[in-house]
């Protein structure tokens, strides 16, 4: 893997930590589970950039990898659906 692929593996995992952050905070300001389940589902994806620039995982180890990102793709999905169904009038 080059270089400037790593980095740009380190940059998307930072940018998501970031986004993270921002969506913990808005959680705590208004204790809504859209926004930790946000949170958390963009902490997942940061660890798995992190994991692909720091290990190189070989092609068996990959698939691990990718089903961190399903699971908070998995999360998204949830929170979305979730929300939409509590703003729906009774």
């Amino acid at each position: 893997m080059t270089s400037t692929v790593v980095v740009l593996q380190a940059v998307a995992a930072t940018s998501a930590l970031v986004i993270g952050l921002f969506f913990l905070r808005f959680w705590h300001r208004t204790a809504d589970t859209l926004f930790i389940l946000f949170a958390v589902a963009f902490w997942l994806l940061a660890l798995t950039w992190f994991l692909l620039a720091l290990f190189h995982p070989d092609e068996d180890s990959r698939p691990y990898v990718y089903g961190i990102r399903l699971v908070a793709f998995i999360l998204i999905i949830v929170a979305i659906v979730n929300k939409n169904r509590s703003a729906r009038p009774s």
